[in-house]
């Protein structure tokens, strides 16, 4: 399977998804109408009701918004893949660099390899059919202890074609596995920025009003933190195919050694293909380190409400201590008026 052109494929749809956005503009332009009427008819009744000048700045944050809602796909959507694809093309340049260096680097291990085994006696004839050829006819007459002989390197012959073919479906399957988790992460990737792509108008709505303006500073922390899983999925992937590059080189050096046998064993990549799988669903977690999506808004809330409860701890402290007082002077006057009736 080609899982570039399936990439490739995602970044297509996500183009196309992307126009999608503008048929939200009409609904985000209602919402947004009548939260500007309210943000800016409670500033200006608030300032004349204080007698204070009108401050025009904070009025004109409303008619910004609804500039980013009528240009949302080529302004705000077109800017931030702007400024972020480039970290993009980076990583997959990385990426391309360490997969042309493994696919030269598997060719002449797999050479040096068939080499290491052919330099052998005992393992030339299973890897090359013209050395068995030549091993039965040294044989000559077939005897008893002849065909004990012959049938004991079928054996072998079979345990060998059996271990590689075993040892190749392992590999297969879990190169495919690996590629497959990468598609995974890319997928719900796309799917995640066409939904905040396509909603996005209606966020930046909601944010004109008074209370909802940490919707639009958490929609930006999340679309920025889901693009930058791509990035991170193929750090990821640079870095394991870089170990793949290094335990080839070191392989290739062993094979060049004359007097080293190879045993055929290729489990240790094996290995790394489970570790990238179990990896690539940790890029999520990865990109949260990066950018923290509505971090910032959840610390200001939760100092807004220390200092409710301090305020409101104050109030009641103080209210307590107004009540303490009122008591006091009114058993003080009840009193006095009783012994004024008893004199009488």
């Amino acid at each position: 399977m080609d899982f570039n052109s399936l990439h490739e494929l995602l970044r297509t749809t996500y183009n196309e998804m992307i126009p999608l956005s503008e048929n939200m503009a009409g609904i985000a332009k209602g919402i947004a109408g009548l939260g500007a009427l309210f943000y800016i008819a409670m500033r200006v009744w608030s300032s004349l009701a204080r007698a204070e000048p009108i401050d025009i700045f904070p009025l004109l944050r409303p008619f910004v918004l609804g500039f980013c809602i009528l240009f949302f796909s080529t302004f705000v959507l077109g800017t931030i893949n702007a400024v972020l694809s480039p970290i993009v093309r980076g990583t997959e340049q990385m990426v391309r660099e360490q997969s042309n260096d493994l696919e030269s680097l598997i060719r002449n291990r797999d050479h040096l390899e068939y080499e290491a085994m052919m330099r052998n006696p005992e393992t030339a004839f299973l890897a090359d059919q013209t050395k068995w050829d030549e091993k039965i006819d040294e044989l000559g007459i077939i005897g008893v202890s002849d065909a004990v002989v012959i049938a004991g390197m079928y054996a072998e012959r079979a345990a060998y074609n059996t271990k590689k073919w075993m040892m190749d479906q392992i590999y297969q399957l879990l190169e495919l596995l690996y590629q497959a988790a990468g598609l995974t992460i890319d997928t719900i990737r796309t799917y995640f920025l066409i939904v905040l792509s396509i909603l996005g108008p209606i966020v930046f709505a909601i944010g004109i009003w008074d209370g909802l303006g940490g919707s639009l500073t958490a929609w930006f922390s999340r679309y920025i933190s889901v693009y930058l899983w791509l990035p991170v999925s193929s750090i990821l992937t640079a870095l394991l195919t870089k170990i793949q590059v290094l335990m080839l080189k070191k392989d290739i050096a062993m094979l060049e050694d004359p007097s080293f046998i190879s045993d055929g064993s290729n489990w240790y990549y094996i290995i790394f293909f489970l570790i990238g799988i179990v990896g690539y669903f940790t890029v999520p977690t990865v990109a949260g380190w990066i950018i923290e999506a509505g971090g910032g808004m959840g610390n200001y809330g939760k100092n807004v409400n220390e200092q409710a409860k301090g305020t409101g701890g104050k109030a009641i402290t103080g209210g307590k201590a107004a009540a303490a007082a009122g008591g006091a002077v009114v058993g003080n006057a009840t009193g006095r008026i009783r012994g004024m009736l008893k004199k009488k």
